[in-house]
């Protein structure tokens, strides 16, 4: 296959949907020879913040000198953005071959998109002899297709509600989801704050004999960020904890360099200011409300335009009450997504949450942003998938039109 067949291909893997359950990955991994037994792994689960989590790991031991696996979804624009070594993309001509090679197996086994990027992210890691992986989630924990590795150590970033259709109502059902990343005797790290959700990981990490460390304090020698906003910090913290645990097992850069790997974290899209626009994938009520006291924080006196797609299945409601409270307009479009919400029933939503707020759809971005012209900033956030739509459209970043929707879990 060339480049441009393997992407086809993977298209099709969407007709299979999504699937919550360890055994197609396991048997997947075992035709390749169980790849993961041979690398080492730090899992990331969580609501928001694992990307930047992941970013920062990344950083901190590519600076010590090891060469560092990252596996992170969804993409912004190119599907090769999901693999990467020290920071740069799988080459597209590794993903034909693998692609090529690992084709008939994921149709024998009806593998999901997901379970089939996560085996072929196992066999190139393997292939290119990395020292270490940051390991991201896709959805939940315990029966996402990343959780057949053991871990050196497991980390949990937050929890909030999101995903509830497949993750449950309630913060302790999420949670249960999230802990299921937790080994036995691996050590686990976690900045959640909501105590329901705290005592349920607490509790799964007793059963399993897995010291737990919650990372609610202060590191005065950590840097200012390249990433802006308090909750960036957090995350910094949980980093610099998980690394500092390890240094054991794993060595870590000396100080200066160590702050130099944190203030050079480059993660586009999270409050990723670019000139008058200011892009953003939040993308349920907590991130909502994480951007709102960002903006709050950087440009205290400023209320820009909003503009948002949002997907259906997200919490509009719920991320209305937050943007409208630091927006001056509001301007819905459809993100490129089969799983969009439509501009109209968007524009709806937020009108019923603040009246007086002048909301309006557009058509489209170029109509979007024609409206928002006069607008000192203009946000653009709700969900990564729009992000990777409004960075293209802006020619803030390059890449294939046709990947993106590789993010859509099911094809209609």
């Amino acid at each position: 296959m060339t480049y441009d067949e393997a992407i086809q291909f993977l298209y099709k893997l969407q007709l299979f949907g999504a699937n919550f359950g360890l055994e197609k990955t396991r048997a997947l991994a075992a035709i390749i020879g169980n790849p993961h037994d041979r690398l080492k792994f730090i899992h990331v689960a969580g609501t928001n913040g694992k990307g930047s989590t992941c970013a920062m790991l990344e950083s901190i031991y590519r600076h010590a000198g090891y060469k560092v696996g990252l596996y992170t979804s969804p993409h912004l624009i190119s599907f090769t953005e999901r693999i990467q070594i020290n920071r740069r993309n799988i080459p597209q001509p590794d993903v034909a071959r693998i692609v090529t090679e690992l084709a008939p197996h994921f149709e024998q086994h009806k593998a999901t998109f997901f379970e089939a990027v996560t085996v072929m992210a196992l066999k190139y890691f393997e292939e290119q002899k990395v020292d270490l992986v940051i390991w991201e989630t896709g959805l939940g924990g315990r029966l996402d297709a990343t959780n057949i590795v053991t871990p050196i150590a497991s980390v949990i970033t937050n929890i909030q509600l999101d995903h509830e259709k497949w993750l449950g109502n309630t913060l302790p059902e999420i949670a249960r989801e999230k802990a299921g990343i937790i080994k036995r005797k691996i050590p686990v790290f976690t900045t959640v704050e909501p105590y329901k959700a705290w005592i349920v990981l607490k509790k799964r990490a007793e059963e399993l004999e897995a010291p737990i460390d919650r990372v609610n304090y202060e590191m005065p020698w950590l840097p200012e960020l390249s990433l802006p906003g308090k909750h960036q910090r957090k995350n910094a913290l949980l980093a610099a904890a998980v690394a500092g645990s390890l240094k054991k097992q794993l060595r870590i850069p000396p100080r200066a360099q160590f702050q130099k790997a944190l203030e050079n974290v480059h993660w586009p899209g999270r409050f990723d200011v670019r000139g008058r626009f200011i892009l953003d994938g939040a993308h349920n009520p907590d991130g909502a409300r994480t951007l709102r006291f960002t903006l709050q924080q950087r440009f205290p006196d400023l209320r820009p335009a909003f503009i948002v797609g949002i997907l259906a299945d997200k919490d509009i409601t719920g991320m209305a009450i937050q943007f409208t409270k630091v927006a001056s307009q509001i301007i819905t479009v459809a993100a490129q997504s089969d799983r969009a919400a439509n501009a109209e029933s968007l524009a709806q939503a937020f009108k019923k949450v603040a009246p007086k707020l002048p909301t309006e759809p557009a058509v489209n971005l170029t109509e979007a942003l024609e409206k928002s012209k006069a607008a000192e900033k203009v946000v653009i956030t709700g969900s990564l998938h729009f992000l990777g739509e409004a960075m293209q459209h802006l020619g803030l970043q390059t890449g294939p039109e046709n990947e993106r929707a590789l993010n859509d879990w099911t094809r209609k």
